[in-house]
């Protein structure tokens, strides 16, 4: 299972009730953060989110109300024990940035390594989470995050004995992709059966609409995108800022059908999010907004 917190859900800068933006996965004793506005360190105890087990870091993009947090919350990490390294994904020259920041954390306990995304879209796994990072439309070049936990088939014993499979290895295969076994390799794909769905969660914030968004989202378990501005009366303040409306977003979701949809990333003018929620819901019944916190535990279907 997945559990998804949003320890913060607001733009631009911090309201007293509203921490900036950043978004905790937790896999399997492993974590990924999205994104680190600044006061994220002081977000997670609030939401009870260790720092410790924090081994993968996306950023969106170089605003500050989306990375401005990582000197503390790196800082803690350390003071907490960590030791092993930390991957910090980001568009181009996240290096540069990253060192920047590092300069009033310059004595880490642990690597930092820094992985820039250089294409439109790219690939890449990191402790046990598959991410495919996505180019959207910002000020500056920015990406929406889409995070998979794979699940293998199940174990297929009418195959394993079909392709004369040692019993020693049935187990060994279940969990790693080859074994060597008296000489002789293994693979996977002989004892077990197809590939089952596994998790899926989207996320998304500081862009306008684009196409990408609904394609990557698509039968998403959850799908958390931005909605800067309830109001429509604030439409073309989205279009000149390059962020979206609640309604705006919602098409989005009617578009992809994710099983659940957040908002997220609230403009500060715009204190109480939820007495917009009906211009999303008018085109996706199914909205809700985010609030620093909100939690949901994803399992895997057949759990």
């Amino acid at each position: 299972m997945l559990d998804v917190t949003l320890a913060g859900c607001g733009g631009t800068i911090p309201l007293k009730n509203r921490w900036l933006t950043s978004c905790m996965m937790r896999f399997e004793g492993k974590c990924l953060l999205i994104d680190c506005g600044e006061g994220t360190q002081i977000a997670m105890k609030e939401a009870s989110l260790p720092f410790k087990p924090i081994s993968t870091i996306c950023i969106t993009h170089y605003h500050a109300d989306h990375l401005s947090g990582l000197p503390g919350l790196l800082l803690s990490m350390g003071g907490e024990g960590r030791v092993d390294p930390v991957t910090i994904i980001g568009p181009a020259h996240i290096e540069k940035y990253v060192r920047a920041l590092l300069t009033i954390a310059p004595e880490l306990p642990y690597e930092v390594i820094c992985r820039p995304i250089v294409e439109r879209e790219e690939t890449l796994t990191a402790s046990g989470f598959e991410i495919t990072a996505f180019r959207v439309n910002h000020t500056l070049p920015t990406y929406g995050y889409t995070v998979k936990i794979p699940r293998v088939g199940k174990f297929d014993l009418e195959r394993a004995r079909r392709n004369n499979i040692p019993m020693a290895v049935w187990s060994p295969l279940q969990k790693r992709e080859t074994v060597e076994y008296e000489g002789v390799t293994y693979t996977r794909d002989m004892v077990l059966g197809p590939d089952r769905r596994g998790i899926k969660v989207t996320y998304c914030t500081d862009t306008r609409p684009v196409p990408v968004i609904a394609e990557q989202a698509r039968d998403a378990d959850l799908f958390i995108c931005e909605g800067m501005y309830g109001d429509e009366d604030k439409h073309d303040k989205a279009v000149t800022a390059k962020h979206m409306t609640f309604s705006e977003a919602a098409a989005l979701a009617k578009e992809a059908q994710p099983r659940r949809f957040w908002l997220t990333h609230f403009s500060p003018s715009m204190p109480d999010p939820e007495s917009y929620i009906g211009e999303a819901r008018a085109v996706f019944p199914d909205a809700v907004c985010g609030y620093d916190g909100k939690t949901e535990t994803i399992r895997f279907d057949e759990e």
